[in-house]
């Protein structure tokens, strides 16, 4: 079994299973052998007042589920309306395959694979806002 390794740089926090961890002043590496962790690091973690396009809404209500601050029943809601809201805007393939891996995540339960298929959507909406913002 090798597990999930994470390598950390100083003073770098991560939460694993709700716990926040601050690694030391030098870089570690640090072996999670248990499956179906729940990680996010915090240089991934999402603040409230940056929560401010559609993915990134939707990426932080995923975040909150995975966290431990709402509950998934309180946020699957949310998060269908918001994936299906998503999918009537960004209509290429790869983003409504990664939508679509969204929803089957959602249905089935699966909390970092939501956050995970809707973080794929960042860089694609940031470049949508670029595009609309030169005009």
């Amino acid at each position: 079994m090798s597990g999930l390794v994470l390598r950390l740089g100083p003073g770098e926090r991560v939460m694993i299973n709700g716990a926040v961890i601050e690694n030391g002043d030098r870089r570690s590496r640090i072996t999670v052998m248990t499956p179906n962790s729940v990680i996010l690091r915090q240089r991934d973690a999402i603040r409230p007042e940056e929560a401010n396009t559609p993915v990134r809404r939707i990426c932080y209500m995923a975040q909150l589920v995975l966290s431990g601050d709402a509950t998934f029943e309180d946020m699957k809601p949310q998060l269908l309306r918001g994936i299906e809201q998503l999918s009537q805007v960004l209509t290429d393939p790869d983003s409504r395959a990664q939508l679509g891996v969204a929803t089957e995540a959602v249905l089935a339960g699966h909390h970092y694979q939501i956050l995970k298929a809707l973080r794929s959507l960042l860089p694609r909406e940031a470049r949508l806002f670029a595009v609309a913002g030169d005009r």
